[in-house]
């Protein structure tokens, strides 16, 4: 008895036991003032206890204890007047069965129900408006809003949008059928996510807010599918990576962006190992105003670093960076270098001025079709500048270097992709002659990174279209700028040194896909408003890109998002032979030279890849040697 007393619930109870005890009595009251002397129902019969009994499994029933007084609204209005109704009818059949007559009380059973609903709602509206009007709560009209999703974030979200105004949300939907019925914050959950067509119509709903930080791509991609068929404008809580993996900042509401349908479960990174291995460190990072590079400052900031040396040759990006580090993180000290990692000045400068203990190398040309006839500056930069920059790091005690390389280093049909692959091969073989370590994170595309293809799509629908792709079975692996930024942290601490960490990319997404969300995302219809054609593979590109070479057998690490591939050796002084022969040869802009240095130590290289005027080099040499 007294756990039940303690129910958060019990005073609720209580109170409403009491209110229909006084609607019983003044029912009562007014039937002896209708009819003088009139005594069929006593004060303390035991018609009374039958009332309070059927009227409570009634209230029980119809779920009058779901919600709190908090949160008390038009609904519940509505629900104690069908539980008010629904009682006196029930009270009515009971005294006529007990034998009582029901002409002498019809009185009381007509005026019972009515007086019960407002001494069980006028108190209930009092203190939410007393309660709301303490706590500043805006009670304008908005937009009729629905709200996917009853668990945490979306009842975080309810309290949200009363607080913040211009919202009437109606109700929930979520999955979860044992929901169904239930209320959040005083808000019915009105069904399944299937039925928000049906559900939207009857209520007239304007907009759909999607409140589950921790859906998959699958599952994004399933509810924003229904959206699109309700018609109805939809937009999304950030995931738990834009939270940093904390779901309790309900602040921003936003369109849903293709990063939504194409990221994977939230990746639980252990920020404990990665904060020691980065903090009281001095990080220096090339191509800082690069996507990457730029996030990685972003995250890095973040963990109190004693110097954070930001390298980069685009005047424009180092200027961007520069100013956000600057408005962002003000605590931060910091330096922006302008400067190229190829001039073996530079490296040699940055590095000893500054001595870091970490460099991230991200620096490097991508733009897989131009670099496909342009090798020398594919080999100057991607290959000799990452030469400069480890030997740098090698002479001044660097304690890391970490390669950010590509999935197009596996098996490569591409000059660009061939000199990432170059450029791992270096770095995990300068491992062996060196105190720092070497380590090479290997991922694939990246949504929204400069130049990648997600911005040429926007950019193609923004003018009405079409949208170019190159093959309808093309397809590639994606991660958010985020996501890879922070696995890159986390693998750099991982390292002993040699490693070739290899970054769960998930499942592959064919591109016509992603034209037609993005598509879809603008608010046109893919065939309709905006046409895609497909205009043939270039020069270098794959259907489909590889994560591991088949030579580079690959285990798991300690964290599940992250693998490790074995790497292959190389005779050391063959390679430094080879490295200095292709310096002379971008010295003299000898592209056939460095064409052959490259299928010379990536034999693996798609000799089809070769760019036309090495093709016709090539021929013309052959046919000379025959005669």
């Amino acid at each position: 008895m007294m756990h039940w007393l303690k129910h958060p619930r019990a005073a609720v109870v209580g109170h409403d036991l009491v209110m229909v005890l006084v609607a019983w009595l003044s029912a009562n009251w007014l039937q002896n003032q209708i009819h003088a002397g009139s005594t069929e129902v006593a004060i303390f019969s035991l018609g009374t206890i039958l009332v309070l009994t059927m009227q409570g499994l009634v209230f029980w029933y119809m779920g009058l204890y779901r919600g709190l007084w908090r949160f008390a609204s038009f609904l519940d209005l509505l629900n104690i007047i069908k539980a008010s109704s629904l009682g006196g009818l029930i009270v009515a059949l009971g005294f006529l069965v007990s034998g009582y007559s029901i002409p002498a009380i019809a009185s009381t059973l007509i005026a019972y129900p009515l007086i019960l609903f407002l001494v069980l709602g006028i108190p209930r509206m009092l203190y939410r408006i007393w309660k709301d009007n303490r706590m500043g709560v805006n009670f304008s009209g908005g937009k009729r809003t629905l709200i996917i999703g009853a668990g945490h974030s979306g009842a975080l979200l309810v309290r949200e949008l009363r607080h913040r105004g211009g919202f009437n949300v109606l109700g929930l939907l979520d999955d979860n059928q044992k929901l169904t019925g239930a209320r959040i914050h005083g808000l019915p959950v009105l069904g399944e996510i299937e039925h928000l067509e049906t559900i939207s119509q009857g209520l007239n709903i304007e907009l759909v807010i999607i409140a589950i930080p921790s859906a998959n791509n699958h599952q994004m991609q399933r509810i924003v599918a229904i959206c699109e068929k309700s018609e109805i404008k939809f937009m999304t809580l950030p995931t738990l990576q834009d939270f940093g993996n904390n779901a309790t900042r309900i602040d921003e509401i936003k369109p849903v962006i293709i990063d939504d349908l194409l990221g994977r479960e939230p990746v639980m990174l252990n920020w404990e190992s990665i904060r020691s291995g980065l903090s009281s460190k001095r990080v220096l990072i090339t191509g800082g105003g690069g996507s990457i590079g730029a996030e990685l400052c972003r995250q890095i900031a973040r963990l109190n670093p004693v110097e954070l040396i930001v390298v980069d040759h685009s005047e424009f990006n180092l200027y961007q960076i520069d100013n956000e580090l600057g408005n962002d993180y003000q605590d931060l000290v910091y330096a922006c270098v302008l400067g190229d990692i190829c001039d073996p000045a530079t490296a040699e400068k940055v590095v000893s001025e500054y001595r870091p203990d970490m460099i991230f190398h991200a620096a490097a040309y991508k733009h897989l079709p131009i670099l496909q006839n342009q090798i020398r500056e594919a080999y100057r930069n991607n290959v000799l500048g990452t030469v400069r920059m480890s030997q740098a790091a090698d002479r001044h005690g660097v304690g890391t270097f970490v390669l950010i390389s590509t999935d197009k280093a596996v098996n490569p049909t591409n000059i660009m992709g061939a000199t990432k692959r170059v450029a791992e091969i270096y770095c995990q073989n300068m491992d062996a002659h060196s105190e720092t370590r070497f380590i090479t994170v290997r991922f694939g595309n990246v949504l929204n990174s400069n130049g990648s293809v997600v911005p040429l799509f926007k950019e193609q629908i923004r003018k009405g279209g079409p949208v170019t792709v190159t093959h309808p079975e093309i397809s590639r692996y994606f991660m958010t700028i985020s996501e890879a930024s922070q696995l890159i942290m986390q693998a750099a601490v991982l390292g002993q040194g040699s490693e070739i960490y290899v970054l769960d990319m998930g499942e592959p997404v064919k591109i016509t896909y992603l034209a037609e969300q993005l598509i879809r995302l603008a608010g046109k219809e893919p065939g309709r408003d905006i046409h895609i054609i497909y205009t043939g593979l270039r020069p270098g590109e794959k259907l489909f890109e590889e994560l591991f070479h088949e030579h580079e057998p690959y285990k798991k690490t300690s964290h599940e998002k992250i693998y490790l591939a074995r790497h292959r050796k190389t005779a050391w002084p063959a390679l430094q032979t080879v490295m200095r022969e292709s310096e002379i040869a971008v010295k003299r802009y000898d592209t056939q030279s460095l064409y052959n240095t490259l299928v010379e130590l990536v034999p693996e290289l798609d000799r089809s890849s070769a760019p036309m005027s090495e093709k016709v080099v090539s021929i013309n040499r052959s046919q000379k040697v025959s005669k």
